[in-house]
């Protein structure tokens, strides 16, 4: 698990561990790092040209003391000190020790082998201010790779938020632990690679993260394996209500989704044209016209894509959403949740919502850039205010239960931003469901799956929904999932 603090947090776990250590023991480990990830990138370093943008805190020290370090391995050192007189006094004397220059004339920027970003640390806040942006501006016209010293400046270390202009690093060297505005959206765009250096603030961070992202071993051990004793019951039973006369398709894409997840059966509750469509792709799907209450039994439901927003929808919605097994809401569900139950399921069972930016704006009457500008945020406001576990999609997906956990999906890329994949992904997310996982493990390991088959298929670009269901396969055996019995499949009502 790549686990990301609150700022708040990281500062009180520095001050616990400084106060372990003789005084500046923290900056020399947090320069050393750095200085060694600069000297990597330049792929040696006598001779070469270095920057460094130097602010008032203890980033602009890093920055002094990594610039040091490169200085009397040969390179040639020039720092832009934005303000000179709190420049951190120890990293400027061994800068000037080392040989390394002070300079006000940007034009160096354009000669840099590397650019160095310490203008503001972890506790800035909005966009950086006009001499430090246009410092900014020429390092990003310029050929020089730019590396952040903890965070890219002018983004919120605890969220991501980007309010003004901000630093975009090649690379991003943080220290101790990540911060969420690495790994969430729109400050993740602006941190390129991100390389942690270990200080030693483990024992001194809280046991629950801020925000966690992930890996592919983190999944493994979620998965649902396969023993001697499994069949289709116990791998899970999943009920999809999707798909209507208008749009057929999604019924197609969400029973797939659901067919190459763990459940080992998939019935489908949908009219006629969308069933003998389904039947033609996926033969093996039990179909009925039937209510979803007379569909037969499920282990969990996935309700919403393509099924339209008229009243036999919202009489469909309404009785999954009263039954007593853990249902997904997706797409249409989602409009129709809104508009007549509140945005609220007030359920006892488990609840997953999955909307885009702007059904996430439409359930809060909120404003789509606004969400999209503060995802963290919306994120878990979402998830209080309805009670149920919200999977937010787009460039960063977010997974956030009403308990105020929060999960990062690690695997995606921007070719999946195309029609039809968010209902692949809710079927594989309902058949995790089926298969016994909780809400937050189902939605964050389906996202991962779903991201990691939409890269896999990537490879031969562009994409459609169903070269994503195609790549699930390839995507469940790059994980390993290797390990132990299966879980046992909730109890089929």
């Amino acid at each position: 698990m790549r686990n990301a603090y609150h700022v708040e947090h990281v500062r009180a776990a520095e001050a616990a561990l400084m106060a372990r250590l003789p005084e500046g023991t923290l900056m020399q480990r947090a320069a050393a790092g750095l200085a060694a990830t600069c000297a990597r990138l330049l792929g040696g370093v006598y001779g070469r040209r270095v920057v460094l943008l130097v602010g008032s805190g203890d980033n602009g020290g890093d920055a002094l003391y990594a610039g040091a370090r490169l200085a009397r391995r040969g390179a040639r050192v020039d720092a832009i000190l934005l303000n000179p007189e709190r420049a951190h006094a120890g990293g400027l004397a061994a800068l000037r020790a080392a040989g390394g220059r002070m300079t006000g004339d940007p034009a160096v920027i354009d000669a840099a082998d590397l650019v160095v970003d310490g203008i503001t640390g972890i506790g800035g806040q909005g966009g950086l201010r006009p001499g430090a942006a246009e410092l900014a501006a020429r390092a990003a016209g310029a050929q020089a790779l730019v590396v952040a010293v903890d965070v890219p400046s002018g983004v919120d270390a605890s969220t991501g938020v980007v309010e003004g202009p901000a630093v975009r690093a090649d690379v991003t060297v943080t220290f101790g632990t990540y911060k969420p505005g690495l790994l969430v959206d729109p400050g993740a765009s602006h941190a390129g690679v991100v390389e942690l250096v270990d200080i030693g603030l483990g024992p001194y961070l809280p046991a629950e993260p801020t925000v966690a992202a992930l890996q592919a071993g983190d999944v493994a051990r979620l998965l649902p394996e396969l023993s001697a004793e499994t069949d289709k019951y116990r791998r899970g039973v999943v009920g999809v209500v999707a798909g209507s006369d208008r749009f057929p398709g999604a019924a197609v894409l969400t029973v797939g989704g659901a067919l190459y997840g763990a459940a080992g059966y998939v019935r489908l509750a949908a009219p006629r044209r969308v069933i003998d469509l389904v039947l033609q792709r996926w033969p093996e799907t039990v179909c009925s016209e039937a209510r979803p209450g007379e569909a037969g039994r499920v282990q969990a439901w996935v309700v919403g894509p393509g099924m339209g927003t008229d009243e036999v929808a919202r009489d469909r919605l309404a009785e999954v959403l009263a039954s007593d097994v853990p249902v997904l809401v997706d797409a249409d569900g989602l409009t129709l949740l809104g508009k007549y139950f509140g945005g609220r399921a007030d359920r006892s069972a488990p609840t997953v919502l999955t909307p885009h930016a702007g059904e996430c704006a439409r359930l809060l009457g909120a404003e789509r850039a606004d969400v999209e500008a503060r995802r963290l945020e919306h994120t878990r406001q979402l998830a209080e205010r309805t009670g149920a576990t919200v999977l937010l999609k787009g460039s960063t997906t977010l997974v956030a239960d009403p308990a105020g956990a929060v999960r990062v999906n690690p695997t995606g890329t921007p070719w999946l931003g195309t029609a039809g994949t968010g209902d692949v992904l809710s079927g594989l997310i309902g058949s995790l469901l089926a298969a016994g996982l909780p809400a937050l493990d189902a939605a964050s390991v389906g996202a991962y799956l779903h991201g990691l088959a939409g890269r896999l298929a990537a490879d031969d670009a562009p994409i459609a929904a169903h070269d994503v269901i195609d790549h699930l396969p390839a995507a469940w055996r790059s994980v390993g999932n290797d390990h132990g019995p299966v879980r046992d499949a909730r109890p089929c009502l």
